[in-house]
């Protein structure tokens, strides 16, 4: 039987809860397409995300400049205005430069900031704690830490993340650690806004008081995590799971098929009409077969949503 009883009040969500892990625009021939970025950026917050996250992973942030970055920035959050939060990307495994592009996205006018963790060098916890606590005291933003060990090679541990939670700037976390105890230990202990960073766990994790997503799929399903959140909100749990399960093809072609998340998200807006333009190298373009396949997928995703939702 399907529960229709409100959810208890969750940890506040301090950026919304759907928000899009936001493309980076570029021209035909590899510029930075601030034009394309405003139009991109209204048409996921007019349909229904909370918040944009620009120069993340799907930003493709290790090929765009700090002048880029922020130059997004201010495109974006004058593109949305008051309607949604824009946070910022801040990645380096230097910690003075990621200080200085902290500055420079406040700046520009973000709302607050996603820390990666330092790449390549493999800090150890200690050195990864002090990390974050540098940047966050660089500037008045409040920091989500981005946990995705796949790419930077080091995890944050979950009691490094115990420690960090009492910084008066670190509200939450973007968690792509693919540890969902872990996330529960911290859930459990702090008031931390977790935000599932792999569209596979947007559901799973918010069940279990999770603040919502940061979404690759949103690029092009930018409703789907509201209309999740949203039922799940209202006790329709049945209705919160159909919603899930029926992005489940598509977030597999997007996230599981050997390209990254930015490769997919573009290839499938360029053939939608909508703002994307190329990858920069060392990513190559979709080719025709995968971008078929994506279409197909954005498809049924598309056909199943009256019913996911009903």
């Amino acid at each position: 039987m399907t529960s229709r009883t409100p959810v208890a009040s969750r940890t506040p969500a301090p950026f919304g809860r759907a928000l899009c892990a936001m493309i980076t625009p570029f021209t035909a021939e590899g510029a930075l397409d601030l034009d394309g970025a405003r139009q991109l950026a209204d048409h996921l917050v007019s349909r229904g995300c909370d918040g944009l996250v620009v120069s993340g992973t799907t930003g493709e942030s290790p090929t765009t400049s700090d002048d880029e970055k922020a130059a997004l920035v201010r495109a974006v959050a004058d593109a949305v205005g008051d309607r949604a939060s824009v946070v910022a990307g801040v990645g380096s495994n230097d910690t003075r430069h990621a200080v200085e592009q902290a500055r420079q996205a406040e700046e520009a006018g973000a709302d607050g900031l996603l820390v990666l963790t330092p790449s390549y060098s493999l800090p150890p916890q200690d050195a990864v704690e002090a990390h974050f606590r540098t940047v966050a005291d660089a500037c008045g933003l409040p920091v989500l830490l981005y946990d995705i060990p796949g790419r930077t090679g080091t995890r944050i541990a979950t009691e490094t993340v115990l420690r960090l939670a009492d910084h008066p700037r670190v509200v939450g976390v973007k968690d792509c650690a693919y540890d969902i105890l872990g996330s529960q230990k911290v859930i459990s202990r702090t008031e931390l806004a977790y935000y599932a960073g792999c569209d596979e766990f947007n559901l799973a994790l918010y069940a279990v008081g999770g603040a919502g997503c940061v979404s690759t799929v949103a690029n092009v399903l930018p409703g789907r995590p509201r209309e999740v959140f949203d039922a799940f909100d209202a006790g329709d749990t049945e209705g919160a799971r159909r919603a899930q399960l029926a992005a489940t093809p598509l977030i597999e072609a997007m996230m599981a098929s050997g390209l990254p998340g930015a490769v997919t998200a573009k290839a499938l807006l360029g053939a939608l009409g909508l703002p994307a333009g190329p990858v920069r190298a060392p990513l190559l373009p979709a080719g025709r077969e995968a971008t078929d396949g994506l279409l197909a997928a954005y498809g049924k995703a598309r056909g199943a949503e009256a019913r996911a939702v009903r």
